[in-house]
């Protein structure tokens, strides 16, 4: 149990001196002394676990991808019916899960040219949960459920990419209390009128 308590802090300053270096430079740029020297380790300790740079990152991805994966079935796991009125902000952790990786998603979404493919992924991901996971109750047909979990997933992405670029102004429980309103509320009723200075009658969509 020392030994793996000891490789899994090793593992966590690598990973962490590695988010911290993209914040200064190009994936591309970074080297194994960078990485260690942030990291305080030896060289040593880093091709203990890894042979490249590019290891280390595929596994500290695979590490936000399986917590994003069990942060989004949190609400549901072991459930047999999971009815969208009935949840709660609490039991949404979602957030939660990107508060808790906040300087990796920042990292990746305010340098969406270095890494481009992320965000593709975290679609994927999600759509992926939304279509093998949850089963609509509606009527067979009365839902596109392709184009369902499409617009549920942009929806929450959209959300969380929103929140990151605006530097965590929310607390995560107020993200989850927000999603639940959202996604309890339809159809939405809005109002418009033609232009600003207008006196006619408003409209309903």
């Amino acid at each position: 149990m020392k030994v793996d308590r000891r490789v899994h802090k090793s593992k966590n300053a690598l990973k962490t001196a590695l988010i911290q270096l993209m914040k200064e430079k190009d994936m591309q740029q970074i080297t194994i002394t960078d990485i260690v020297n942030k990291a305080d380790l030896n060289r040593g300790t880093f091709y203990k676990h890894y042979d490249i740079q590019e290891a280390l990152f595929e596994e500290l991805m695979e590490d936000v991808i399986t917590d994003l994966t069990q942060s989004f079935r949190e609400p549901y796991q072991n459930k047999q019916t999971f009815i969208l009125h009935e949840m709660n902000a609490s039991t949404i952790k979602i957030f939660e899960h990107v508060a808790r990786y906040s300087d990796f998603y920042q990292t990746i979404i305010n340098h969406d040219t270095i890494f481009p493919g992320f965000q593709q992924k975290l679609c994927t991901v999600f759509r992926d949960l939304s279509e093998k996971d949850l089963i609509s109750t509606k009527e067979e047909g009365a839902i596109d459920k392709d184009l369902q979990a499409s617009y549920q997933t942009y929806a929450i992405i959209g959300m969380i990419m929103e929140w990151v670029k605006n530097g965590f102004k929310y607390t995560p429980e107020y993200m989850a209390d927000q999603l639940i309103k959202m996604l309890s509320h339809s159809p939405i009723t809005m109002t418009y009128q033609t232009s600003q200075h207008s006196h006619s009658p408003e409209q309903t969509l």
